[in-house]
């Protein structure tokens, strides 16, 4: 039987281990942490450590070849694999991220009710402007509500970046894993980006090369 999580835990990562083939050599090892609520952590390492793999396993994108997981003291299993990933939110890399043809507040919302609430679209611009995109939603004819996308308004990198961040933040999650969320954008702007995301996320975890 394992020993009980602290109170205070949010997320148990027991000896974690996984492998992208079965015949493969693993990718993380005997991975073990533990993420107290109101953390912030910053996850640093080179291209092909397995830091975006360790993202994925903690926010259910993936399963473990070996290993435990536990949110709050309870498994995948008995949270339910979109109760889970509804409690932790990840803003994945660049490329492995997406803007949907449609309006703005519906890529920052989609994890939310739709049509949106009056108090969501609040929520979403504040977030949006803390998030230095002020200068865009001012820029669109139709503010949040702008098609965009790529039979619509075309957003930067940078931008998309934001957008992505937005996202994440809006879930509402207990957890949100930001994997090099912040890389494309300048130090001012980043600088700006990052606070947002410690002064948003109930738990924060970074995800950043070195």
């Amino acid at each position: 039987m394992s020993s009980p999580t602290p109170a205070s835990t949010l997320l148990d990562v027991r000896n974690l281990s996984f492998r992208y083939r079965e015949s493969g050599n693993d990718v993380l090892h005997g991975v073990t942490l533990r993420i107290r609520n109101r953390d912030r952590i910053l996850v640093e390492g080179p291209s092909g450590s397995g830091k975006s793999t360790l993202g994925t396993l903690m926010s259910g994108l993936r399963s473990p070849h070996s290993g435990l997981l536990l949110l709050q003291g309870l498994d995948p299993a008995s949270i339910g694999t979109e109760a889970w990933r509804k409690r932790i939110a990840s803003a994945p890399q660049f490329h492995e991220n997406h803007i949907l043809s449609n309006t703005l507040a519906f890529n920052i919302l989609m994890c939310r009710q739709w049509p949106p609430r009056k108090e969501d679209l609040r929520e979403a611009e504040t977030i949006c402007r803390e998030l230095g995109l002020g200068p865009l939603l001012d820029r669109m004819p139709g503010g949040l509500m702008q098609r965009v996308g790529e039979t619509g308004w075309q957003l930067s990198h940078g931008e998309r970046s934001r957008v992505y961040l937005a996202r994440a933040l809006l879930q509402g999650a207990e957890l949100v894993i930001l994997d090099e969320s912040f890389a494309s954008l300048d130090p001012e702007t980043q600088t700006q980006a990052l606070e947002c995301a410690r002064t948003r996320a109930p738990t924060l975890m970074v995800i950043a090369h070195p």
